[in-house]
């Protein structure tokens, strides 16, 4: 058995390694070439490449392609880029537009993984006759009796399980990943060692198609009709302004909502407490109108199909946030998730990871929130 848990000796071994040009997944491919695996690099292009070369800390643009393709020249094993441009509009971009539209708050990333990457892209991987793919995200892949597991990895200001909960555990199977054992430092001292090209090139942080962060103005050229005005409404009916088009808004929001001082009792910051898509209302209030303790999911995907109901958990429903605890109840096509203790600024749109210890056990996307008091 190898390091990658396969009956075969590395040279044997097929590996295509999901490579967006950045230092991780280099890392990754470099370290499994040097350890005799048989690697073959994929970078996905995935929006225009001509806009892409103007971006900058985004994954999958022009710079970052050609980035993949000198560290695979560079350590001698052949890469390929693939064109999926369209998929990508259709799977994630067109997703992320009208997810505004209906008052949400998306996270693409997590689609793309969901449906570019980790469906796409494995077919592409199985066609090359790989024996598994790696990736070079921060996440640990554990086996016990009954396959595989999924884990948070050990850097937690790294972690990306948030980001992963959508795997299928059919997908899990075919799935490594090399650095989720590791803290970043480690990546890059072995970027070093091995004389990367891209060593010190910064992590990614924007969506990669939404450059220095605008995902209005993304949004507002898909959609022109994100923007058509309407009320600013108090949670107790009060109309208190009116809004630029509900794109610019988001749960939890308190700044650049657009209401002068005065309006409220001593002054108090007002939030955005919820988003009427349908009437084009933006409603604000209190911080503590923001409250809730029940989270319903929808598109469920549950890890090794043993989770029962009742189960006592901790979630995500933020990428950065330190997980809550939680009680699950399952239902057939969705779930419901009781808090412990309320929790602030839940929106539709999000995800909810659920996590026993540090295994991902799955999760769902948030489509209602609601305070059981």
């Amino acid at each position: 058995m190898n390091s990658l848990g396969i009956d075969k000796d590395p040279k044997d071994t097929r590996v295509v390694v999901a490579m967006s040009g950045g230092v991780d997944s280099s890392v990754a491919a470099a370290l499994l070439h040097e350890q005799g695996y048989d690697v073959v690099g994929v970078t996905l292009q995935l929006f225009d490449y001509g806009e892409a070369v103007a971006k900058s800390k985004t994954c999958c643009a022009g710079q970052d392609i050609y980035d993949a393709k000198r560290v695979a020249e560079e350590r001698g094993f052949p890469h390929y880029v693939l064109n999926y441009e369209s998929n990508f509009r259709d799977s994630v971009i067109d997703d992320f537009a009208d997810s505004y539209l209906r008052g949400e708050t998306p996270i693409p990333c997590v689609r793309c993984n969901q449906s570019v990457k980790f469906r796409d892209l494995l077919e592409v991987a199985n066609d090359l006759g790989a024996d598994c793919m790696a990736t070079g995200h921060y996440i640990q892949r554990k086996m016990n009796g009954h396959g595989a597991e999924l884990h948070r990895a050990v850097d937690n200001t790294k972690d990306q399980s948030y980001f992963l909960f959508a795997t299928t555990q059919e997908q899990l199977e075919y799935l490594r990943f090399p650095l989720g054992g590791w803290d970043k430092n480690v990546t890059r001292n072995h970027a070093e060692r091995l004389g990367l090209t891209n060593a010190d090139k910064p992590d990614s942080q924007d969506i990669c198609f939404v450059p220095h962060g605008d995902y209005a103005k993304v949004v507002k050229k898909l959609r022109p009709e994100s923007e058509n005005p309407g009320d600013i409404v108090h949670v107790d009916g009060r109309v208190l302004g009116q809004h630029k088009g509900i794109v610019h808004y988001t749960i939890g929001q308190r700044k650049g909502i657009g209401i002068g001082g005065g309006v409220s009792e001593n002054n108090d910051p007002f939030y955005v407490v919820a988003i009427n898509a349908q009437d084009n209302k933006v409603i604000v209030g209190p911080k503590e109108a923001l409250a809730r303790d029940i989270i319903e999911v929808t598109e469920c995907n549950w890890l090794q199909g043993d989770i029962k109901d009742g189960t006592d958990i901790e979630v995500k429903f933020r990428s950065v946030m330190k997980p809550v605890p939680a009680k699950l109840s399952i239902k057939p096509d969705s779930a419901e998730i009781h808090l412990s203790e309320p929790q602030y600024g839940i929106a539709p749109g999000q995800a909810a990871v659920c996590y026993e210890n540090d295994r991902v056990i799955g999760g769902g996307w948030i489509t209602v929130t609601k305070n059981s008091s």
